[in-house]
């Protein structure tokens, strides 16, 4: 079995700026370079015939490549307690579109729709329970900006859980074009 997501890997750039934000929160799990990336479809765990189809139907996608940038920091949470701090990219609409189609595209080979709300956002830390300090690192660290990166490709991810967390593995790159 695989356990499969399809995302948007931002360049060196982005990802170093990104890094350079990560401290300052106890209780904070932090990224590292290779986990940085913008989920566009979780798939879950899926056999390799089905992971071979994903494949297949993944290279016939279309869209155009688009331009995004860094806007904001913010947290989710779950019954008011913070799990999770995340990048925010602008403008939306781009990747809110491309999410459909992935979503769309997959659901054509038999994947279940996705049912969770899409908020793009590229996942910082997750939090362990009491974490400290998120307030002062938002204020401090939340109007983050940044130039525009190109999107330009897609990519589907392995994921491997660890003792030390997620280990992903780029298997596939998809050009927008």
């Amino acid at each position: 079995m695989h356990r499969l997501f399809v995302a948007i890997r931002p360049p060196e750039p982005i990802r170093e700026l990104l890094l350079d934000l990560m401290e300052g929160v106890s209780g904070a799990r932090w990224q590292d370079d290779e986990q940085l990336h913008l989920t566009l479809r979780f798939i879950g765990e899926v056999d390799r015939h089905m992971a071979e189809d994903m494949h297949a139907a993944l290279g016939s996608l279309h869209h155009p490549p688009f331009d995004l940038s860094l806007s904001g920091l913010g947290m989710f949470d779950r019954r008011g307690v913070p799990t999770t701090l995340w990048a925010g990219v602008a403008p939306a609409g781009p990747v809110r579109t491309l999410h459909n189609k992935v979503d769309h595209t997959l659901a054509r080979i038999g994947l279940e729709p996705e049912r969770r709300a899409f908020h793009p956002h590229i996942t910082l830390a997750r939090l362990a329970r009491g974490a400290g300090g998120i307030d002062a690192f938002l204020s401090k660290s939340g109007g983050i900006t940044s130039p525009p990166f190109h999107v330009g490709s897609i990519a589907l991810y392995e994921s491997r859980l660890t003792p030390h967390g997620a280990e992903y593995e780029e298997l596939e790159l998809y050009s927008l074009a």
